[in-house]
This record gives structure tokens, C-alpha cells and sequence, in this order.
């Protein structure tokens, strides 16, 4: 398993690799109804996968990490060096996204692409990551938890102001 950043070319990003990651969000129709980032899950298109990386990407310090498998695009992570809000006093980098190909759930990758990011994390000297998992997501809380993350309060999401509990592992 490889992580690869996605870096724009002249602005934009690379048609065929927004095409293959616009799948990966397709498949995941469940976590979408749940989350409520697209009008209709059933039918989320290029554009509107576009514009959700571009917005990722508009915070300094973020990343979207894009996980292969040989060769296969089987997931991402979007990461972010640090909390968007300069005031909050949280000194550590954050996990906004990970996404696994739905039709690969169960076979690892979720598990594997967490690791590389918190390897990424702990090789630039950073002790610990947080994350905040939607409160109707019973699935993301158990995998997180499962992987030694503590919550440390609840709160609203700076996007929507949903419901959400925001964990952190040491590194």
C-alpha cells in the first residue's frame, strides 16, 4: 500500500485520478446519507467530488493522501497539519477524512491507510492526531476506538454544526 498527495496541476485536478476517487465516494452511499455532504448520494458526480476536495484542500496545511493498492485506488485521507481554527490551542495535525473503497470494507485497507498517516504524522514529530467522528456514525466511533483513539469532548462540526465527537490518539 502506497500513499500518494493529490496535487492540483495548474489549479485543477487531474481528470482521470478525480474520476477514479469520485468512484470510491460513489460506493460509499451509506456514509453519505449519514453525513449529508451530497444532495443525493445516489448520485454523486465529478464536480460535486471536485469541489469537496477543493474546499479539503483550500485549508493551509491540508492534504488529501490517495491510497493504491497495487495500482488500485482503494481509499483517502484528508489530513490537516493542524486545527483550521488558529485559536482553538490544539497543537495537534487532524484527520478530516478517511474513505475506503465500500466494495473493499473488511479486508484491511481502513486499518492499513490509518497507520500510514499516523506513521506520516510521528516521522514530522508530531505526538498525537485527533479526529472528529459524526455522533450517528456507530461504525466510524467503533473503528477509531478500535484503533486506540480516545474521545476527548463532544461538539459541533465547523461545516454543518452536526452532532460529533472529537477523539485523539498519542503518537
Amino acid at each position: 500500500m502506497i500513499l500518494q498527495p493529490l496535487v492540483p496541476v495548474d489549479g485543477a485536478l487531474p481528470g482521470p485520478v478525480l474520476t477514479e476517487i469520485a468512484a470510491v465516494y460513489a460506493t460509499n452511499r451509506a456514509f453519505f446519507e449519514l453525513s449529508g455532504d451530497f444532495p443525493d448520494p445516489a448520485r454523486i458526480t465529478v464536480e460535486q467530488v471536485a469541489s469537496a476536495l477543493a474546499d479539503e484542500l483550500a485549508h493551509d496545511g491540508a492534504e488529501v493522501l490517495l491510497a493504491r493498492s497495487a495500482g488500485r485506488l482503494v481509499g483517502l485521507a484528508a489530513t490537516l497539519a493542524h486545527h483550521p481554527d488558529p485559536t482553538s490551542g490544539d497543537p495537534d495535525p487532524w484527520i478530516g477524512l478517511l474513505l475506503i473503497d465500500a466494495t473493499a470494507h473488511r479486508e484491511g485497507y481502513g486499518r492499513t491507510v490509518a497507520t500510514l498517516v499516523e506513521d506520516r504524522f510521528r516521522a514530522a514529530g508530531r505526538t498525537g492526531v485527533r479526529l472528529a467522528v459524526l455522533d450517528a456514525n456507530a461504525a466510524g466511533t467503533a473503528f477509531w476506538q478500535s484503533r486506540g483513539y480516545t474521545a476527548l469532548r463532544r461538539a459541533k462540526d465547523r461545516e454543518r454544526g452536526r452532532d460529533c465527537t472529537v477523539l485523539r490518539k498519542a503518537l
